[in-house]
C-alpha cells in the first residue's frame, strides 16, 4: 500500500492561486508512488478564496478544507492544517507558487532516507527589492543574535515533517507559535534543501516589513529571555556612566562654576525616559504573552470543514 502524504496550504486572499497550486501538486504526484491529500486552510479571506477552495474540493475526495472564523494568521493556519493531517508525512507550503511543487520528490527522497524533518532554505532572490532583501537578512540576524536558536538565512515555511514530529506539534498550545523556530528547537534528524523561489503567480506578499518585525519579536520572545538580560546589562552600564559625571558636579560646586546646559539636561532626560519605556516595553511583551496564554482560549476557530472522522 502506498504511503499517504498530507499537503497543508494556508490561503489568505489567494483566490487566483488555488487552482494553479492544486493542479501543480496533482501533476507532481501523478509521477510518484504515493497517495496524497490536500488540506487547504482559508485564513479568513476577504475575497473569493473560500468559494474557489470549496469548488475544487468538490472535484476529488482527497481535497479537504478548513475555514477559519476570522483571520488568525499564517502560522496558526499552518498549525491547524497539521493538526488535521494524518499522512505518513506532512508537507506545508505557501499558496502563491513561490514554493515550487517540483521540489516535493526530492523532499520525499530525503524522508525515505531517514530524515524526519526536511526543510528548505530560499536562495537570495535577485528579483526582490533591495529593501525587501535587507529586511529579510536583518530579520534572521536579529533573531539569531537575540534568541537561543540558530536559523539559516532564508529558512522557509516549505518543509516536510514526519508524522512522529507532527504528533509532537499537536501538543503545542502556544497562542503565537513561531513554527520555524519550533521545528529547529524540536531536534530530530533534519536535512536542508536549498531552492530558488519561483515568481509569485498572482497577488502580492502578505509579509510586510511591519509583519516581519512583529514575527521577529514573536520568535525572539518565544525562545529566549536575552532581551531581559540585555536590559539589565544596559542599566548597569548607564548607571556606571552616570557615576563618572559625579566628579565634575563636585568640582563645579566647590569652585562655584556655573553648571549650564538646559538643552543638554532636557535631552538627557528624554533619552533616559525613552530608554526606560523601551525596557518596560520588553518586560511588557513577556508579561503580555503570559497573560494571553493564561486565558487558555482556543488558538483558532474552525467555522466549517469537509474533514470527517479525523
Amino acid at each position: 500500500m502506498n504511503k499517504l502524504v498530507s499537503i497543508v496550504i494556508p490561503a489568505y486572499n489567494e483566490a487566483d492561486n488555488i487552482f494553479v497550486i492544486a493542479e501543480s501538486i496533482k501533476g507532481v504526484f501523478a509521477t510518484l508512488n504515493y497517495n496524497y491529500e490536500l488540506i487547504l486552510v482559508d485564513d479568513g479571506s476577504a475575497d473569493h478564496t473560500l468559494e474557489k477552495i470549496k469548488a475544487y474540493a468538490a472535484t476529488a475526495d482527497n481535497i479537504f478544507f478548513l475555514e477559519f472564523s476570522k483571520n488568525f494568521g499564517h502560522q496558526l493556519a499552518v498549525k491547524a492544517g497539521m493538526d488535521h493531517a494524518y499522512g505518513d508525512c506532512v508537507i506545508s507550503m505557501d499558496c502563491d507558487m513561490q514554493h515550487p511543487p517540483e521540489l516535493i520528490p526530492q523532499m520525499l527522497e530525503k524522508w525515505e532516507a531517514g530524515y524526519e524533518v526536511v526543510y528548505t532554505i530560499r536562495e537570495d532572490d535577485k528579483n526582490l527589492s533591495k529593501g525587501k532583501r535587507s529586511s529579510s537578512s536583518l530579520f534572521y540576524k536579529l533573531l539569531n543574535w537575540l534568541s537561543d536558536i540558530e536559523l539559516e538565512s532564508g529558512a522557509a515555511d516549505f518543509r516536510l515533517l514526519d508524522q512522529k514530529v507532527i504528533n509532537v506539534f499537536r501538543n503545542f498550545q502556544e497562542n503565537e507559535p513561531f513554527l520555524r523556530g519550533l521545528v529547529k528547537w524540536l531536534g530530530f534528524k533534519q536535512y536542508a534543501i536549498k531552492y530558488n523561489p519561483a515568481a509569485r503567480f498572482s497577488g502580492k506578499s502578505k509579509y510586510t516589513i511591519k509583519k516581519m518585525f512583529r514575527l521577529a519579536l514573536h520568535g525572539v520572545t518565544s525562545f529566549s529571555i536575552k532581551p531581559l538580560y540585555s536590559a539589565v546589562y544596559l542599566g548597569f552600564i548607564l548607571s556606571f556612566a552616570s557615576v563618572l559625571y559625579v566628579p565634575y558636579v563636585l568640582y563645579a560646586f566647590l569652585n562655584h562654576v556655573e553648571v549650564s546646559g538646559w538643552a543638554s539636561v532636557i535631552m538627557t532626560i528624554v533619552f533616559f525616559g525613552g530608554l526606560q519605556l523601551i525596557i518596560l516595553g520588553i518586560i511588557g511583551i513577556y508579561v503580555g504573552k503570559m497573560f494571553m496564554q493564561s486565558k487558555n482560549r482556543p488558538n483558532y476557530i474552525i467555522r466549517s470543514t469537509n474533514i470527517q472522522g479525523k
